[in-house]
């Protein structure tokens, strides 16, 4: 299946979601790159390791899809 990555309509939708960034401390990758590698993996299905580069670290995209799924508890 193919993935063309988030629109920016849909993006628009969910730009709130996300906790606000932190002033100290590490910079945040872009919020809406850990997205588009969530959606990514859970629409191909593939394995979060075979996720492109393009979308950031795996790692990454795991801890994003962890923490929002608490967040939407």
């Amino acid at each position: 299946m193919e993935f063309r990555g988030l629109s920016d309509g849909g993006w628009e939708l969910i730009r709130p979601l996300p906790p606000p960034r932190a002033r100290v401390g590490k910079p945040r990758i872009d919020d809406r790159m850990v997205v588009n590698g969530i959606l990514y993996m859970l629409i191909t299905g593939c394995c979060w390791m075979d996720m492109p580069v393009k979308y950031g670290s795996y790692k990454t995209a795991g801890i994003g899809l962890s923490v929002g799924a608490r967040v939407f508890r």
